[in-house]
């Protein structure tokens, strides 16, 4: 099974590699079959200075070329297979993956974020002038493989990425606004709304394209858009908890506390025990002043493991994720029964990721 996985992932790879290669294929003009059908995206940059290219290019693609799961993509290809669409999907894998790396390269920026993926972040290496920049132009260039894009619901598609990015930026507006207001505290409700916003709506995307590749209809399309949106908030969860753990790869144990997050293993804390308030507040005040390293950091994790809201946040998020898995295995989402195959692929992907 893994071995359908790790195919699917080389082809989107490739993909990627086709709107982003390197510099030296920008002022080439390599006619390799990894750059030859994008050649026209970058084009007028051939005639600009290596100095000017460094500037644009090499930030994102050093995000980029760190990983990552690549699961969104990946759940594009998969839902298109699973529903008769073949391959069809392939070529927009760039349209999610692009733009979900411009969120976290600005996110580092907006939080000032130490790390990602196991390196300093990317405005920490690169300055935050090129970084912001680099990110902007990801969102931009991830349009241009839409546009030569030959497939079926281009005009749907494009509706949908635009919904989808305005989603997501509303939801990280109100996460920062959380940030600043340090006495307030969100529902546990409000908090999944948020995510349902910030997390969850990329993940609605990469289904639906996944879907309107395959030409499904609208109903299955929401459907599927539903249980992948329930993926993305189940799998942020559970990064809010590891980062409270065992640490998340490639980040630094505890660090959402120096950015002052309220997550929700956070949230359920101030919920049950108000009383701990102002000690919350003042470990996030001194680990924002101290970083990482902050003892007061250690104490707040301490605090919570004493307490069952680690292991209940984490319940709620294998939660969302079984819903997820429950519709799509559901056999009315098509016309005819979707097979036992499709559902292995699908769920079998939610444990690779999970």
């Amino acid at each position: 099974m893994e071995e359908v996985y790790t195919n699917q992932m080389k082809k989107i790879e490739i993909e990627l590699e086709k709107w982003l290669p390197g510099i030296k294929d920008f002022q080439t003009g390599s006619e390799s079959s990894e750059t030859a059908a994008a050649e026209a995206a970058w084009a007028d940059l051939k005639k600009i200075s290596n100095t000017s290219l460094q500037a644009l290019l090499l930030p994102a693609k050093d995000m980029l070329s760190r990983g990552g799961k690549r699961w969104r993509p990946l759940l594009t290809t998969i839902i298109c297979e699973c529903l008769g669409g073949g391959d069809s999907a392939l070529p927009l894998t760039p349209l999610i993956e692009f733009a979900h790396n411009a969120t976290l390269v600005h996110d580092d920026i907006e939080d000032d974020a130490e790390e990602r993926r196991g390196k300093p972040s990317i405005h920490k290496i690169h300055g935050v002038d090129s970084a912001i920049n680099s990110g902007s132009y990801l969102y931009f260039l991830s349009l241009k493989c839409l546009e030569a894009y030959q497939g079926k619901n281009k005009d749907l598609i494009y509706k949908l990425w635009g919904t989808n990015l305005r989603d997501c930026h509303l939801g990280q507006a109100i996460d920062i606004s959380w940030h600043r207001k340090v006495p307030f505290i969100p529902s546990v409700e409000e908090y999944l709304a948020m995510c349902s916003l910030k997390t969850g709506s990329l993940a609605r995307l990469s289904a639906e394209i996944g879907a309107f590749c395959a030409d499904a209809s609208e109903d299955m399309a929401k459907k599927l858009g539903d249980a992948a949106q329930k993926l993305g908030v189940g799998f942020q969860i559970l990064d809010d908890v590891k980062n409270l753990t065992m640490g998340v790869p490639g980040k630094k144990r505890g660090d959402d506390v120096v950015e002052g997050k309220k997550s929700l293993p956070i949230l359920l804390y101030l919920i049950r025990y108000p009383e701990m308030r102002e000690k919350v507040f003042y470990c996030f005040h001194a680990a924002k002043i101290n970083g990482p390293s902050a003892p007061e950091i250690a104490e707040l994790i301490h605090n919570l493991n004493e307490t069952s809201v680690l292991k209940e946040a984490e319940e709620k998020a294998r939660n969302l994720i079984d819903e997820a898995r429950t519709i799509f295995s559901c056999k009315e989402l098509t016309g005819s029964p979707i097979s036992v195959k499709s559902y292995e692929l699908l769920s079998g992907l939610i444990d690779l990721i999970s």
